[in-house]
């Protein structure tokens, strides 16, 4: 999953270019964590307006 970092100035780009899961995981933890958050927040706040 994770390999050396060559790059002469490691940045945030290249260790999300590590590979495939880097990325899912990434992008799991940063866009649909918070929308499922989100998601439960807004359908409980629904239920207590009825």
């Amino acid at each position: 999953m994770f390999e050396p970092m060559v790059d002469v100035v490691p940045s945030f780009f290249a260790w999300l270019n590590q590979g495939p899961l880097t990325l899912t995981i990434f992008l799991h933890t940063v866009i649909i964590l918070p929308m499922i958050w989100i998601y439960k927040q807004e359908k409980k706040r629904l239920e207590n307006e009825k």
